[in-house]
């Protein structure tokens, strides 16, 4: 059982150790491609070309990554209200916002209707959410 006050990190390798090393890397040879291009008078159509291309990734590459993680917020949101369906046959109080419902679905079964409640009711922060759980469902898919 992982500990609720832990903030756990996940990386997605392929992300963070591959892509945003390639890009920084990518960005600097392109700048300096780009310099000497410009010094010497040569390539200036090509090393413009890549300057902009590599722009164009510098904002595409942060980009999908928050896309991916606005959609894993979507599908927890969607999640956590099925799961309260299924667990006490209503729909889930409209109150509770995407951090709230998010930090929601580390609570257990048995707590997380009635966890549920308190939040919408007393307006809990994620923080306050996971430190009121008592039993921890850990979320291993969450990136």
């Amino acid at each position: 059982m992982a500990s609720p006050n832990k903030k756990s990190i996940r990386f997605d390798w392929p992300y963070h150790f591959v892509a945003l090393p390639l890009l920084l890397v990518t960005t600097v040879i392109t700048i300096t491609y780009w310099i000497q291009s410009l010094r010497s008078g040569e390539n200036t159509l090509l090393a413009w070309l890549l300057l902009v291309l590599m722009l164009c990734l510098i904002f595409a590459i942060p980009r999908i990554r928050v896309y991916a993680t606005k959609t894993q917020d979507r599908i927890v949101r969607i999640e956590e209200q099925f799961r309260y369906y299924r667990l006490t046959g209503k729909e889930i109080d409209s109150r509770l916002n995407k951090e709230q419902l998010i930090a929601l679905r580390n609570a257990g079964d048995g707590e997380f209707p009635g966890l549920a409640e308190r939040a919408a009711k007393e307006n809990l922060s994620g923080k306050q959410i996971h430190e009121a759980v008592m039993n921890w469902r850990e979320d291993t898919m969450r990136i």
